[in-house]
């Protein structure tokens, strides 16, 4: 009986998708053919140089193009020939390992939960409870990830590279001297051990508890006790020391008081082992920030730049919970995108809709240990340096301005009746609110995502075409008429449809130029002309863009970040069947830069472009 139950389950088991099963199967990252690269470059520049200097640009190119360029692309060729991603290294430590500045501050994600639509309103007094729902429920997403039962995703029939699904749980960035690294702790059951427990954050003081316990998770009333005894003793006795916060510092600086911690104490390193290993870390806010379904504002500017000693900017997600109920996600960038992460959130969110936000289980409360207290050796140095780090910390994101709305007149569905495509319908209100705003184009970098291709991640779609500038102009030229604005918006949106795809297909182009900057420095050659070129810096490369944007999916998640440059914008947006909500963030001590006027003026963008489609009889 046992023998056939056992070929069953293995019938059961290979019937069915795994999650990571294609892994291997997955096509290598191409290298695009130089010319076509260096063609697209220079469609890209366009928008920001007038005839004298593209001629410049162009010659500078072509220069490339024929000489050095030729050379370098036969080596990143080379390069390609021994890696089934080419980039995967570089890109990990040039976009993220090797900044210095304060990670947790300019590079982190995060975003609100949407909760507060349905099922849970902010409400006080409700923290506890609602946390430990929504534990219960992102737990039985790793629960399935260890299983591989999560479902593969697809591009079309294109299977996508689930690799960053990997990096949710157990995962943590170290801070070097001159390079940060990555320690997973992950593992499938196939695998072997995972760590199972999680660490919590409340009132300065780091706490440990299993999830697991004699083989078998904890329920929400048992999660709810070990919560409830943490916040209890937080309340009652005075706040802790507050380490977290020295995730906050520059990576460098972070590093060495790193080293000294654990030199003052073996036992410290122990403790910091614990939080790197941990499934994730829980995050009780003292905060109680406003919100509504319409504006999200307080929640996500909380959640991005809330208490720094209750949040551990290098792991690689923080589950924030505020003490009216509400809530957010604040993750560490460099192991994953915001996609594996928003797929997470949303299965989350679909169970605790399912079930009323109510935990519908039994009440049973087993007899478990209590949550361990990680108390660190701390001396008056440290405490002086976490002293240095909050003031820091606050300094730096008080000058931040955020605005978190929903646009709520039309959404997807409306968008595509109209037979267009909703994130570029999106990015070209972007594009001509800026250059309301502004008066000239703004270069502006979108995330596109080349999953398809083994490890792969990102490339960047430069929204800011010709033809979307040339479109701006005719929105503000009264002369223009409605017609000649709808075909000038046509051809717009057809330009980036193509765009996106390219890059989707690994037909981008700023990887690859990246890719051969990389070979040039490894070789020990100067820098290219290409890349010292005014040119090259002011239509964004080298990270100058001043349109930071992603689109952060079709799903209630909206999520934020920082702008890439001082005078710059972050831009996130969600698009929903019936609203698109949109973060927007600038710097206050940029004079030039408001993020809630870009912002009113894309919602402005919004009735225009759609008011366009009606005249013109779209």
């Amino acid at each position: 009986m046992l023998q056939i139950h056992i070929m069953d389950k293995q019938v059961l088991e290979s019937s069915e998708e795994r999650t990571f099963q294609y892994q291997n199967s997955l096509p290598s990252l191409p290298v695009p053919p130089l010319d076509e690269s260096l063609k697209k470059y220079l469609d890209a520049v366009k928008p920001f140089l007038n005839q004298e200097e593209y001629q410049r640009t162009e010659d500078i190119v072509k220069k490339f193009e024929n000489g050095i360029g030729k050379e370098l692309h036969q080596k990143l060729l080379e390069r390609a020939k021994t890696r089934r991603n080419w980039l995967e290294d570089w890109w990990l430590n040039v976009a993220y390992l090797d900044l210095r500045i304060s990670t947790q501050i300019y590079c982190n994600i995060g975003g609100p939960g949407p909760f507060i639509e349905n099922y849970w309103p902010p409400k006080e007094g409700t923290q506890i409870e609602r946390a430990c729902v929504n534990i219960w429920h992102t737990l039985k997403y790793w629960d399935l990830l260890r299983a591989e039962k999560v479902a593969i995703e697809r591009s079309g029939n294109a299977v996508l590279d689930m690799n960053q699904f990997r990096m949710l749980f157990c995962t943590c960035k170290i801070p070097g001297v001159t390079r940060d690294s990555i320690c997973n702790y992950f593992k499938t059951e196939t695998e072997g051990e995972c760590p199972s427990h999680l660490v919590v954050l409340c009132r300065g003081r780091v706490f440990a508890f299993d999830a697991i316990h004699e083989g078998n998770m904890l329920n929400p009333p048992e999660i709810f006790r070990q919560l409830t005894y943490i916040q209890k003793r937080c309340h009652s006795e005075p706040d802790g020391p507050g380490l977290a916060a020295l995730t906050s510092v520059e990576r460098t600086k972070w590093a060495e008081i790193r080293e000294y911690l654990i030199d003052l104490d073996p036992k410290n390193l122990t403790l910091l082992e614990k939080i790197q290993r941990s499934l994730f870390v829980v995050c009780l806010d003292d905060s109680s920030p406003h919100a509504t379904p319409e504006n999200y504002t307080e929640v996500t500017r909380l959640g991005l730049t809330g208490d720094p000693t209750v949040r551990w900017g290098d792991k690689s997600y923080n589950s924030i919970f505020f003490s009216n109920g509400t809530c957010g996600a604040f993750c560490d960038h460099s192991p994953f995108d915001a996609m594996a992460l928003i797929t997470m959130l949303s299965y989350a969110e679909g169970k605790i809709n399912e079930n009323e936000g109510k935990w519908k289980g039994s009440d049973k409360v087993r007899d478990i240990p209590w949550p361990e207290e990680l108390v660190f050796t701390v001396d008056q140095k440290i405490m002086n340096e976490i002293g240095h780090a909050k003031e820091s910390y606050y300094k730096k994101v008080s000058d931040l301005q955020l605005v978190n709305y929903a646009f709520i007149s039309f959404g997807k569905a409306l968008i595509r009746k109209k037979k267009l495509h909703p994130d570029t319908f999106v990015q070209l209100a972007l594009q001509l609110a800026y250059y309301k705003c502004h008066g000239r184009p703004g270069c502006c970098y979108e995330t596109a995502m080349t999953r398809r291709f083994y490890h792969g991640r990102t490339e960047t779609i430069r929204s800011c075409t010709m033809e979307a500038v040339e479109w701006c102009k005719s929105m503000l030229d009264p002369s223009a008429s409605a017609c000649q604005r709808q075909q000038l918006m046509l051809k717009a949106f057809a330009k980036h449809n193509k765009i996106r795809k390219e890059c989707e297909n690994g037909k981008g182009f700023d990887r690859h130029l990246l890719g051969l900057l990389l070979i040039a420095q490894e070789q020990g050659l100067p820098v290219p002309e290409l890349f010292v070129d005014t040119a090259f810096t002011t239509s964004g490369g080298g990270g100058n863009f001043v349109l930071s944007t992603s689109l952060t999916g079709y799903t209630k998640f909206s999520g934020s970040a920082l702008p890439m440059v001082h005078h710059g914008y972050g831009f996130f947006y969600a698009i929903r069947d019936d609203r698109i909500i949109v973060t927007c963030s600038s710097w206050k001590s940029c004079p030039e830069t408001d993020a809630e006027v870009l912002c009113r003026t894309v919602f402005q963008c919004f009735q225009d472009m759609l008011q366009l489609t009606v005249t013109a009889q779209l």
